[in-house]
């Protein structure tokens, strides 16, 4: 899914933006740093997370002992917590960047949380956000 669709389907489900923050590989997607994703994850906390689970399909994931709510087919994924490592919500929701209208969670997060989960599709992404940040240093570009 590309970051238009993805943003598209996200406006639909309408949470409160102070609320959430876009987390897992949304906010590579929406720096160019990856090209698409297979779905959007969201954390939240409070209006947003009553919000989801309201309007979403809750389902418990046995796999992450946690429960979230689902939208468009799985597209969209509202957790309020993150099923690897530990990540504080609230830090990572307070700290969130404004980026096409929408709260994406810092790319500090992102890294840490898929270094922790090291799975194959995490460690290429690692690769891709290394080289996206070398191609903005490099004078040329």
């Amino acid at each position: 899914m590309r970051i238009e669709q993805a943003l598209g389907l996200l406006d639909q489900v309408n949470l409160p933006t102070n609320d959430y923050a876009i987390f897992g590989s949304g906010p590579l997607l929406v720096r160019g740093v990856i090209n698409d994703v297979n779905d959007l994850d969201l954390l939240a906390r409070g209006a947003a997370w009553e919000t989801a689970t309201a309007a979403g399909q809750t389902v418990y994931l046995p796999e992450h002992d946690i429960t979230v709510a689902s939208f468009f087919g799985g597209l969209v994924t509202v957790g309020n917590s993150w099923a690897i490592g530990d990540v504080d919500v609230d830090k990572v929701i307070d700290t969130a960047e404004t980026l096409e209208d929408f709260p994406f969670a810092r790319l500090e997060h992102v890294v840490a949380y898929k270094t922790l989960a090291g799975r194959t599709k995490d460690m290429e992404h690692l690769r891709c956000l290394e080289a996206w940040r070398n191609s903005r240093s490099d004078p040329d570009h």
